[in-house]
């Protein structure tokens, strides 16, 4: 190697030597970077907190050592969660001289009783981050657990123990834990945790496991019509329970839906499903490991796809349908409304968030185990089985025939080239571009209301994760590979920045909807920058809306109306319910409407509000958007910082509030 290479440079080297190497002790690291354990600090992120408490207790549940659980979302935006299982143990732990092994737990990482498979033959949680994060991301926690039949407790502020654990005195009727925490405004703002969305997942945790009784409580100033003050959750029939609640009184292919459950060969664990295939439906997943949530779906996803398939096509070759042999996954369970949950030891997850389970096993386990019982399915009523069959060959021969004809009915491009279509892009059915709109969700929770609210003719829905890339600051390469942006392009079918054409537009508008909070502000900020600069032709020819959801549901009696902020509100008040007792909702996200309020609020034509974006026609004004554009949306953040201090005091109240 040649000495060149290390000869003296002008660099000084004087700025870095071991005064520069920090060693972050304890649950410094998780304050650090709260985005590597709950994967950000938005909305997702607080409510995930929640969801690792939970956990906990549910896994006591699974283990047969608890049968009631509690939930109790107070004022102050504290949350508690307790169980009536074995409780922390709370004596001095053996590595940790004068520490108990409650303060271990929850002030270290990688500490719990999961690892070894001894104390918990399944669980949620793993990595032994989870009770311990929530600690290290809440102002205050406190933890108290009743164990042979004394009450013990200790407190916490940012992860770290305000004094020794504490002996309270005998308690002979009660056992198990409590967790009680609040998270830090310095870490996650002044987000608060929404009502409904913590009664839905406990109402869904309650479906996912048979034997247990979750409870419900929030403070009477957090209920509303959706969220009563006092709840109990208990459902014998498990995921069959749930499923026929989702589905409701929607015909079906089947009279009959497809549920189950069977243990794995030697104690691997266990799987449960229920898939029902409601008629011109739009259908939605929902996938669990160890009762934790999986959105995005993994290894069991792909058994159960597998055993679908397969059982399918074994079915049609006994009933003499040839053709069945081309049936895919996507034609089997397009339009389903499907629930997959599976128990099994040591998951492994794509991330702490535990968004998709990738445990190679979980695939065979639950092909091999879901193929036997569907088999029986389709055979022992032949007629159920046709029935089924038929409808999936439809589907698939609409498949094919798309594929064959390499082209869409309706405008794609002047060269009328087949344009490939994103996955997540629930499409119009309309022949024509005209009057066709493309709603761009946030979430897959916003986009199953929306795909339920909208009108199937004219209305298509693109649901996106969160905040999509900043291209204004981005590299050409880094737009290239994003795939939500890519997912964007190709939905539109107009080509980007030179090549934009706005005559081969797929939609007349495109209208992005998105929450009525400072999150949604932001993705429409990101969303509009993306426009701006790869489409602007789209935009100043006026094809590009912003959706305006109400912030407030004003009922008096059977009188409803929808306020589209305080003033409007005050407005109502004052006119349509003068002298009224009026009950106030305030919404503070899509996922908190269901699809009929979307509909009359947001997307129906007749009853909706929008704000196009638009550009000025003169050149010396779009090079000034451009300007500021490129300045607050650039690689700058001085830029940014400034303009928020400068315009700080006109920010409007409301969106600060939602």
């Amino acid at each position: 190697m040649s000495d060149d290479l290390f000869e003296n440079t002008p660099a000084s080297s004087g700025d870095y030597d071991s005064s520069s190497i920090e060693v972050l002790e304890g649950l410094e690291p998780v304050r650090r970077r709260p985005g590597m354990y709950i994967g950000g600090t938005d909305d997702r992120a607080l409510h995930h907190l929640v969801a690792e408490v939970l956990d906990n207790a549910m896994d006591e549940a699974v283990a047969g050592h608890a049968s009631r659980i509690a939930i109790t979302l107070e004022e102050g935006n504290t949350v508690s969660v307790a169980d009536n299982g074995r409780g922390i143990p709370v004596d001095e732990h053996p590595k940790f001289p004068g520490k108990s092994t409650l303060e271990v737990i929850l002030s270290t990482l990688h500490s719990g009783g999961k690892f070894s498979g001894k104390a918990y033959a399944t669980s949620g949680g793993l990595h032994g981050v989870g009770v311990s994060v929530v600690n290290a991301l809440s102002s205050y926690t406190r933890v108290e657990v009743a164990r042979d039949r004394e009450l013990y407790a200790q407190e916490f502020s940012k992860g770290q123990a305000l004094g020794k654990i504490e002996k309270l005195g005998p308690t002979p009727n009660r056992r198990g834990t409590t967790v009680t925490f609040t998270p830090d405004t310095e870490i996650f703002g002044d987000r608060q945790f929404k009502p409904a969305r913590l009664f839905k997942l406990a109402r869904s945790k309650a479906y996912l496991f048979a034997g247990v009784e979750i409870r419900w409580k929030c403070a009477p100033s957090l209920a509303s019509d959706d969220v009563p003050e006092e709840a109990v959750f208990k459902f014998p029939g498990g995921l069959a329970d749930h499923l026929k609640e989702q589905v409701g009184e929607r015909e079906c292919v089947t009279a009959d839906p497809f549920t189950g459950s069977q243990d794995f060969p030697d104690n691997h664990g266990r799987v449960e499903w229920a898939i029902a295939w409601p008629l011109y439906s739009d259908g939605s997943t929902s996938w669990y490991c160890n009762t934790v949530p999986t959105p995005d779906g993994g290894t069991h996803e792909q058994g159960l796809r597998a055993a679908l398939t397969k059982g399918l096509r074994v079915f049609g070759e006994l009933t003499g349908t040839k053709k069945a042999k081309d049936i895919s996954a996507d034609d089997v369970m397009t339009g389903a409304e499907i629930m997959l949950s599976v128990f099994i030891r040591d998951p492994q997850f794509q991330s702490q968030t535990k968004d998709r389970l990738t445990s190679p096993e979980a695939s065979r386990l639950v092909e091999n185990a879901v193929r036997d019982h569907f088999d029986h399915f389709l055979s022992d009523n032949m007629e159920r089985g046709k029935a089924l069959l038929g409808s999936v060959m439809e589907r698939m021969e609409e498949r094919l025939r798309r594929k064959q004809e390499r082209e869409i009915k309706r405008k794609t491009a002047t060269n009328a080239k087949k344009l490939r279509l994103p996955g997540k892009l629930t499409d119009c059915s309309g022949e024509t571009d005209a009057e066709t709109e493309l709603f761009i969700v946030e979430g897959d929770s916003a986009g199953g209301s929306a795909k339920q609210a909208r009108d199937r003719k004219t209305q298509a829905i693109l649901p996106i994760r969160g905040k999509i890339l900043n291209v204004a600051s981005a590299t050409a390469d880094k737009i290239r590979a994003n795939q939500e942006i890519a997912d964007l392009s190709l939905a539109m079918g107009c080509g980007t920045r030179k090549d934009c054409d706005p005559e081969n537009l797929r939609y007349d508008r495109i209208i992005i909807m998105t929450d009525a909070d400072v999150d949604g502000a932001h993705i429409a900020t990101l969303l509009m920058t993306f426009f701006f600069q790869e489409m602007s032709e789209v935009v100043r020819n006026g094809h590009l809306y912003l959706a305006q959801p109400p912030l407030y549901r004003l009922t008096a009696g059977k009188e409803s109306r929808y306020a589209q902020d305080e003033a409007h509100r005050q407005e109502l008040e004052g006119t349509v319910f003068k002298g009224k007792k009026v009950d106030v909702a305030r919404f503070k996200g899509l996922g908190e409407m269901n699809p009929q309020q979307l509909r009359e609020t947001t997307m129906n034509p007749e009853t909706r509000s929008l704000i196009r974006i638009t550009l000025p026609a003169e050149h010396e004004q779009r090079f000034a958007v451009k300007e500021l554009v490129d300045r607050l949306m650039g690689r700058n953040p001085e830029h940014r910082f400034n303009f928020i201090q400068n315009r700080a005091g006109e920010i409007d109240r409301d969106l600060i509030d939602a």
